[in-house]
Parts: C-alpha cells; structure tokens; sequence
C-alpha cells in the first residue's frame, strides 16, 4: 500500500511539472530539455502507474488557480497581505506587555545600581543604554518574528512556497535571476538577515550574491513600525480612524511595491554588468498539497530562525546602546556629541529633504533599525536616553514641533526602505559569501539608490515650490 501511494504521488507530481511546464517553458534549450524530461516521464508513469484519480485531479485544480496567470499574482499578494496583517496586528499586544516588562526589570536594575552606589556614567551606559537598546530590541523583533516565521514556514510545508517561486520565476529569468529568489525575498519581509541565510537555497553562486545584495530592499518587520507610525500620522492625520488606517495601508502597500520593484531593477542591473551571466534553469518539483507538521514548523521556525536572528541582533544592538548613550551624555560646550553630529550633518540632511537629527538616527540605528525612533527622539528632546511615544498623538506634535513637513515624512519613508542594511544583516552577509566586498556593496547599494531616490524627490518638490 505504502509503494502504491509513493507511486501513485510520483504519477502527480510528474503530470504537474509536465503541464506546468509545458505552459510555461521558456526559449532556453535546459529549460526544453526539463520539459522533455517530464513529458516522459509522464507518459512512462501512465503506462505503468495505477495512481488515485481523485487526489490527482484535486492537486491539479489548485494547481491550475494558485499558477495561473490570471490568479496566481493576486492570490499571491492576498496571501502576503494577510501574513502582514496577521503579524502586525498580533504582535502589538505581545510587544507591548514584553516591552513593559524588560523596561520593568530595567527600573529594578536602577535601583540595584543606586543601592550599590555605582557613578551614574556606569549606569547610564549598562542600563539606561546598552541594557534599553537590548530591551527595545527584544520587544520589537521577538513577537512580530515568532508570529511571521511560523505562518512562512507554515505556507511551506502546506506546499505553497515552490508554486509562488514558479508564478515569479519567469519574472526573476527576465533579469537573468534565480526564482528561488522569490522565496529569500519573502523571507526578508521577516527580517533581511534571515532572507539573506536563505540564499542557501539558490545554487548558483552569481545567482545567489544576486539575491544577498538585493534582498534589503524589501521592509523587515524592524521597518515596519516606522514605516506605519509615519504613514498613519502624514497620511491619514486629518482622516477618520476607519479612513486613516486605509491610507496608511495604502502607503505601506506602496512602499512594498516599490521595494519588489527595485529588487528586480537592481538584479537586472547588476546581471548586466558586474555578475554577468544567464540565469540558470530552475528545476522546482511541485510537492503534493500536504498537511503541515506542527512540530517541525515549531523548530524550524523558532529554532532556526527567530532565535538565531535575534541572538545575532542582540549581540550588535547591546554595546551599540553604550555607545549611543556616551554621545548623547557628553558634552563639548554647551551641546551634546549628539547634536553636534546632527548639525554637522544637516546639510546633508536637508539635500535628501530630511534633517541632521533624523540621517543620524538612522546612522546610529546601524545594529538594528528598531532603535532608530527612539534615537530620534532621544536626540530631540535632548533626555540623554532613548525614549519611545506613548501614543501617534505624542509622536505627531513632536515631528510638527520639529519643523516636519509632507517631504520630510516621505523622504524619511523611502529612505527607511532603501537605506543600508542593519548590522545583523551584513554580518549574516559576510558569514554566507565569505567576501569583504560583497558585504561592502550590499551596504552601498541600497544606500546610493536611497540617497538617490530621496535628493530626486526633494529637489523636484522644492523646484515647483511644493515645499
């Protein structure tokens, strides 16, 4: 019985990849001898096979919508849409007591400090910040990445994953790619250091640093809370809850499109000049439907990426924190090393339609992009330690307060979403490729193009005086 069903899900899976590819093959001759491979052995496995009709014509039904060019994109972005969702909605609350109760234990560490009598620059610098930056760190990434890696691995063991790669494949050969890189891509809306582990998968190895140098420009859930406390405070400010929360969606969609966009703009780009090549054929079995096992979704997902994430991230953003508070506590004269350096920066600043004080956040948010509003905040209200809003109200007076403006909000997005990788991710970078300058050019390219993008829009805006 085990032989004939074995048998009976080989007789599937063949006459899948035979009719998928027969609709889809291209004009490469490894691709036409794939598909001649599989036309075989479907009419081998006809002859020779007694297969389950019912489960067959049931994998083949949803075959034909979940890869078709007319539903399979929609679906696909639905799917998406709904992971996001999940994720940021579920993860709020979780986040939030987290959050509340590392900076509980973190009064409690004061007090300690304060009983042992320890000089306040050493409690500032353990606690007040490298143990915030940790906390902070841990409450925003831990909740959105146990909720998101679960339902991803999830959608790949219900075997899904491969029929998204295959609807984007042919999109990913148009840039001379890989279509596993679908799949790395999705896994950076996670976070871009996991996307970057899971270049694995792609065996080519021009194909591969392909996807490791692109894969930033998708938002990690560390830019998400940015992205969508901007876009609902710009965007729908002055609009009903109902009505603002529906342009903020809209803006984040956006953003994503335009993210996916460059990823392919940027692959094309450098298949085209420094990793010239053809891309390689991509034999993906399309594997039954199946019902997922929790237990290995539990491991590999927690286990395999959540933890080995966040360990990498903790380890980056702990003494980053010491030394954002030393900045922000030292002072030459009458001002702070803090904002001296945003001065120094804000022609910069101003060039790209941001200011000094917020391309220094994003500088020093370098460990992990989590950190950047609090960062930002800290350096505006001059508290000496990071701090964080209690509600979009605060948070809006203080960016009108500092001289905010419709550009200065959506340079500050776009530049969110293109700028350099975090620190996690260049260490998992340099970790994958072995190189010093694919690990360099992963760091400049998203920020020339970020760079780019924002001095474009800003000068534009200020050329037809829309600012």
């Amino acid at each position: 019985m085990k032989d004939a069903f074995n048998s009976s899900t080989i007789f599937a899976d063949a006459c899948r990849e035979a009719e998928r590819l027969r609709l889809n093959t291209g004009n490469t001759y490894g691709d036409k001898i794939v598909a001649d491979i599989y036309d075989n052995a479907e009419s081998i496995a006809k002859k020779t096979v007694r297969h389950d009709q019912v489960l067959l014509n049931w994998d083949k039904k949803l075959d034909d919508i979940l890869t078709s060019r007319l539903f399979g994109y929609p679906i696909m972005i639905a799917l998406l849409g709904i992971v996001f969702w999940i994720t940021i909605e579920g993860a709020n609350i979780p986040s939030e007591m987290l959050g509340n109760l590392l900076f509980a234990f973190g009064d409690q560490l004061t007090e300690w400090f304060e009983a042992a009598g320890a000089p306040a620059w050493l409690h500032g610098a353990l606690v007040l910040g490298l143990y915030k930056a940790l906390a902070w760190v841990i409450a925003v990434m831990l909740p959105p990445m146990a909720i998101f890696f679960p339902l991803f691995t999830a959608l790949e063991d219900l075997g899904y994953l491969p029929r998204a790669a295959f609807n984007l494949d042919h999109l990913f050969k148009k840039c001379k790619a890989s279509g596993k890189q679908a799949l790395t891509m999705c896994m950076g809306f996670g976070c871009n250091a996991a996307g970057v582990v899971a270049c694995r998968i792609i065996d080519s190895p021009r194909e591969r640093i392909i996807a490791m140098l692109t894969n930033n420009f998708v938002p990690c859930n560390g830019r998400f809370p940015t992205l969508i406390a901007i876009a609902t405070i710009f965007a729908g400010g002055s609009l009903t809850t109902q009505y603002s929360t529906a342009a903020a969606v809209f803006i984040i969609t956006v953003l994503v499109l335009l993210g996916i966009a460059l990823t392919f703009a940027v692959s094309w780009i450098l298949s085209l000049t420094v990793l010239k090549g053809q891309p390689s054929s991509m034999v993906l079995e399309l594997p039954s439907y199946r019902k997922p096992q929790i237990c290995s979704i539990i491991y590999r997902s927690m286990i395999d990426r959540t933890i080995f994430v966040l360990k990498r991230a903790m380890i980056m953003a702990a003494p980053a924190g010491a030394i954002i508070w030393i900045l922000a506590n030292t002072y030459i004269g009458e001002l702070s090393i803090i904002t001296h350096l945003a001065n120094w920066l804000q022609p910069v600043g101003y060039a790209l339609g941001l200011d000094g004080y917020i391309l220094l956040a994003f500088i020093l948010g370098l460990p992990a992009n989590e950190i950047v509003v609090p960062i930002l905040l800290m350096s505006y209200l001059s508290t000496g330690q990071m701090m964080d809003y209690d509600s979009l109200d605060e948070l809006r007076n203080i960016l009108i307060s500092h001289n905010w403006s419709w550009l200065t909000a959506v340079n500050t997005m776009i530049f969110c979403l293109l700028h350099w990788p975090c620190s996690t991710s260049l260490l998992s970078l340099y970790k994958e490729s072995g190189s010093k300058k694919w690990t360099l050019a992963a760091f400049l390219i998203p920020t020339g193009v970020g760079v780019a993008v924002c001095f474009l829009i800003a000068q534009t805006a200020r050329i037809l005086g829309l600012v």
